[in-house]
């Protein structure tokens, strides 16, 4: 391999540093999320596709490789990788502020619906068959394809990341899982050390550096998140008080999955049914109306909340649960960014990086054909939709709120033929 294959270096893009908060900022910041809070249909995969569709592609807030980085980031942290990543972005372009604000505007659509749910709003249905859903499903295969295809053209532009993307890939279809992940992705970064730290080329921008205080914060939420996994539950248990149980039983689901919002589906049913604090019909009901909402898969422990307590204070116990399964995330996110900015600005960490972004693209693409592509195509009708989706996106440059619409229209059109 010659040196100029080998070459590495970081894109001439705006920094990524936390912007300092303004109204207008925040303004900006709630109304991209909450818009996709209402459009982002098709699990966590696909939210990684809507977000750069929108905050790279659309708005340049940053570039595919930051990009890269922060999916790489949530993936190694425990928590919900996509809901960590709108997270992220929002902390980037407003500060912690305008980080709370990103997840709560894309977390409140489906949070509501479910606590709507709970209420007896919304009735318990068999979706199995709707039209529009199908046809939003459609619609998610096209936005992880062009997610992939846009992440893959700038991130592996040599025959050892483009290796590295197809082994990562071969590896998870093989070995599906959420510890595979973390390996392929370590390895990815092992190989890019190994073959790019010689070559890579860092420019630091401006400001992109964080103070000593930023750093002090960090290290404060880091702590945080340590002190209360271990602390709730001797205060639960010391108080006898059920709503402290019951925010350390989401807080503890939250602190411990790795992979995205359905594998936490077991952990919330090991605390939850065993207790009779719902029964078992009550829970598959709230998860199987989870599957039809946008947004994080997470927003169902707000269903939980409001039907473990019905009546008019229900809501309250909702919030209360969400906020409980979310907090892990937040301080997570919160304490490690910053070192994680000071960290990729070392030409060990760019390469390891290179490599480790190579292997994110492979991950998004496993996933692109599971569980994307397996659970939403079932014959040529839905490979023509699919397509026709996916070349108004990145040729035609549709929105992709448009084509989210169009492909639920045509779902249940299809449907009625």
């Amino acid at each position: 391999m010659s040196e100029r294959s080998a070459k590495v270096s970081t894109p001439d893009t705006p920094p990524v540093e936390a912007h300092r908060p303004t109204v207008g900022g925040l303004l900006e910041v709630a109304a991209a999320f909450l818009r996709l809070g209402c459009l982002s249909f098709g699990g966590p995969i696909a939210h990684l596709g809507y977000l750069r569709a929108e905050f790279v592609a659309r708005r340049k807030w940053l570039d595919d490789a930051h990009y890269g980085d922060l999916v790489a980031l949530c993936q190694f942290l425990p928590g919900p990788a996509s809901s960590q990543v709108v997270f992220a972005l929002g902390m980037q372009r407003a500060g912690l502020l305008g980080a709370l604000v990103a997840s709560v505007c894309f977390t409140l659509p489906s949070a509501l619906l479910m606590i709507g749910f709970a209420y007896g709003v919304a009735r318990a249905a068999d979706l199995s068959r709707a039209g529009w859903l199908h046809g939003l499903k459609l619609a998610a295969v096209a936005v992880v394809a062009q997610a992939v295809w846009g992440m893959g053209k700038k991130l592996c532009t040599d025959r050892p990341r483009i290796s590295l993307c197809i082994g990562s890939a071969a590896v998870l279809l093989a070995v599906p899982g959420a510890v595979a992940q973390l390996c392929v992705i370590a390895f990815g970064g092992l190989v890019g050390w190994r073959l790019y730290r010689e070559t890579i080329a860092v420019g630091v921008a401006p400001g992109e550096t964080t103070p000593a205080r930023g750093h002090a914060a960090a290290a404060a939420s880091l702590g945080a998140f340590f002190v209360l996994l271990v602390a709730l539950p001797a205060l639960a248990s010391a108080t006898g008080s059920h709503r402290f149980a019951v925010f350390d039983s989401f807080y503890r689901s939250g602190s411990l999955v790795f992979g995205g919002g359905h594998v936490v589906l077991p952990l919330l049913r090991a605390q939850i049914v065993p207790r009779a604090w719902l029964t078992d019909d009550q829970f598959l009901a709230g998860y199987g109306a989870a599957q039809a909402l946008p947004g994080p898969m997470f927003a169902f422990s707000a269903y939980l909340g409001a039907a473990m307590r019905p009546g008019p204070a229900g809501w309250l116990n909702g919030l209360w649960c969400l906020l409980a399964i979310f907090l892990p995330a937040w301080l997570l996110i919160a304490g490690a960014l910053p070192f994680w900015h000071r960290l990729r600005a070392e030409p060990w960490a760019q390469a390891a990086l290179a490599g480790a972004n190579a292997a994110v693209v492979g991950v998004l693409l496993a996933a692109l054909y599971n569980p994307v592509f397996t659970e939403s195509v079932r014959g040529p009708r839905d490979v023509v939709a699919a397509l026709l989706a996916f070349g108004l996106l990145e040729q035609w440059k549709v929105p992709p709120w448009l084509v989210v619409a169009a492909s639920a229209a045509a779902g249940q059109w299809l449907l009625a033929v």
